[in-house]
């Protein structure tokens, strides 16, 4: 109760009306795999389209794994996943890279000496590296000084950490001497005399410099920066933006090079050192270049331990703490050798208590139905779909007159289902099967599936992509990889996963809260407004409310046991809608004087 010491009016806010929940989404998927580049083992941001992706993981171009030899096995799985997720209709997703054994490229800036020669302490060096791990790396770093007309009053006003090139005539005839300059405070310093500062004279020419830098990557991406400061000091130094660790987010995810300089490198050290890099052949822009090498996109990922950074185990760990993720796929994870263990830790991480989500399957490539059967015999969820066969689509990649690269390539199914699922939740709802939706993006199926194969299929929960004359591409199955009667559909998992997810964050409120009749009276009424929504939404069975759902939070799910170690049990059954897998029309022969 508020206190009352002082004599007045007292307003107070108060609430006659019970709290609401809101439900959760449902379509926000979570991919894990290689890529041709980005941070290995942590999360990316939330990735709403494929030039986002782009970005961030590289292109769709193949990866150069070492012990896969098969060329159809080095196709960048995830990438083109995620192209099939958003064409497909997904719209919200989370990628975690995984990489075994890949090297980052990189290239030694040689300082002065001749013959060149890479200084022997790393104090001394300067290098450039490709801030991922991956073969993309293995590409190219353009530098260039940058000049720009000085005053005296630019010169004053320009930040520390400037560099500046001043040109003096002096004597007669008059001779040019070019000094470089550091602004180093208030004072600009020589480069052969510290202790001295720059004094104007007449004539005299400045130029303050900065370096304009570009990369273009082995795939063909470029990055660029403007307006580079050589110097440690200057706001904008080119170890500090080109930083092995970016100050911010968006970098630390885009950058695609940093800059390693040595402690005993000064900026006129870092100047002379571009300036001796090779120049562009046919530049007229004065640029100068690094290639970096050495970059490898190792070997293929394994399942590894939750503790091994780059393994799909402690990929899937990087996502436990996203709560709003509902579907996980690691698309051609059945590729690789590793394949039935990366299908046990999917479904592990599916089945991690109070993680809400589904693990979608793919099958292997190249699979005969009697192997699939064998394949859906080790695995058994009510938390995962195992969907078959692959997906043959236009390769994004192919060029006119370059007949070495396919035209088609074939794909996992789970970039291509996931993207069905979330275009099923926002169309239609979380309740109804993701089944009988158009494969988007299909040329055909690995295997052509018929209806006396998917009679075998179905029943033991391998759900099948088919073409259907007249109707296109569509998925063609809706059930779980469970042997469990009571858990039969994906909707049944998904749509439960759903409730139990927005109630559990719609009821936080309550934790601490006095354990008697006025809080079950708010639980029950918070709980029954939500579930009658969502029986006038048309996703639960019956007629009524009584039939569709109840909710008890009393005395009959509590005993004085429960109360005394402080739980509130709230006891809830919901009547929901099965899909209609079958549909039976049963006719027979009448006569024309018969009764109906």
């Amino acid at each position: 109760m508020p206190e009352y010491l002082a004599p007045g009016v007292y307003v107070e806010e108060t609430s006659f009306r019970a709290k609401s929940i809101e439900g959760v989404g449902t379509s926000t998927t979570a991919f894990v795999g290689p890529t041709r580049r980005g941070p290995v083992g942590t999360r990316s941001e939330l990735i709403t389209s494929l030039p986002d992706f782009e970005r961030y993981y590289g292109s769709l171009e193949n990866l150069a794994l070492s012990d896969v030899s098969a060329a159809a096995n080095r196709l960048n799985f995830l990438a083109h996943a995620v192209r099939a997720y958003y064409d497909n209709g997904g719209s919200r997703l989370y990628v975690v890279r995984t990489a075994n054994g890949a090297g980052s490229a990189s290239a030694p800036l040689i300082l002065t000496g001749a013959p060149p020669a890479e200084p022997a302490t790393e104090a001394d060096r300067v290098t450039a590296r490709a801030r991922f791990p991956g073969a993309s790396g293995n590409g190219r770093l353009l530098l260039r000084e940058v000049p720009r007309p000085a005053t005296a009053r630019t010169l004053d006003t320009a930040p520390a950490g400037s560099l500046a090139r001043v040109t003096v005539s002096s004597g007669a005839p008059p001779v040019d001497t070019v000094t470089l300059y550091q602004k180093v405070g208030n004072l600009w310093q020589d480069s052969a005399t510290p202790a001295g500062t720059l004094t104007v004279a007449d004539p005299i020419r400045a130029e303050l410099l900065t370096l304009a830098a570009e990369f273009i990557d082995a795939d063909g991406y470029v990055q660029g920066w403007d307006e580079l400061g050589l110097a440690a000091g200057h706001p904008r130094a080119i170890g500090t933006v080109l930083a092995e660790h970016p100050s911010t987010r968006s970098d630390d995810l885009q950058n695609l090079v940093w800059l390693q300089i040595g402690s005993g490198v000064n900026a006129f050290e870092l100047q002379a050192a571009i300036a001796a890099l090779p120049a562009l052949a046919g530049d007229t822009e004065g640029r100068r270049f690094a290639n970096l090498s050495g970059g490898s996109d190792g070997a293929a990922p394994g399942v590894g331990a939750a503790t091994s950074v780059g393994s799909y185990a402690h990929a899937l760990a990087q996502l436990l703490a996203l709560e709003d993720v509902a579907i996980v796929a690691a698309p051609g994870s059945s590729a690789y050798a590793d394949a039935q263990a990366v299908q046990n830790a999917l479904i592990g991480h599916a089945e991690t208590r109070r993680a809400y989500r589904i693990a979608v399957l793919d099958t292997p490539p190249l699979q005969t139905p009697g192997q699939v059967r064998d394949a859906r015999g080790r695995i058994d969820s009510k938390y995962a779909a195992l969907y078959y066969p692959w997906v043959v689509t236009p390769n994004p990649l192919a060029r006119p007159g370059r007949d070495d690269i396919p035209r088609e390539i074939t794909l996992p199914p789970s970039g291509f289902v996931a993207g069905v699922y979330a275009r099923n939740d926002i169309e239609r709802g979380v309740y109804k099967a993701p089944a009988n939706e158009v494969v988007r993006g299909a040329l055909r199926f690995e295997t052509d599936i018929n209806f006396a194969q998917q009679e075998v299929l179905n029943p033991i929960g391998i759900n099948c992509l088919r073409y259907l004359s007249g109707r296109g591409y569509r998925v063609w199955g809706a059930r779980l990889a469970s042997s469990d009667p009571e858990w039969k559909y994906v909707s049944d998992r998904r749509y439960f996963n759903y409730l139990e997810s927005s109630i559990d964050r719609g009821t936080q409120w309550a934790v601490f809260e006095p354990n008697g009749e006025r809080l079950w009276a708010n639980v029950r009424q918070t709980i029954s407004d939500f579930l009658y929504n969502e029986w006038r939404g048309g996703a639960l069975l019956g007629g009524s409310v009584e039939e569709a759902f109840f909710v008890r939070c009393d005395r009959s799910t509590m005993t004085q046991n429960d109360l005394d170690n402080g739980r509130l049990i709230c006891l809830i059954g919901v009547a929901i809608i099965k899909p209609a897998e079958f549909v039976i029309f049963r006719i027979g022969q009448k006569t024309a004087d018969a009764r109906a």
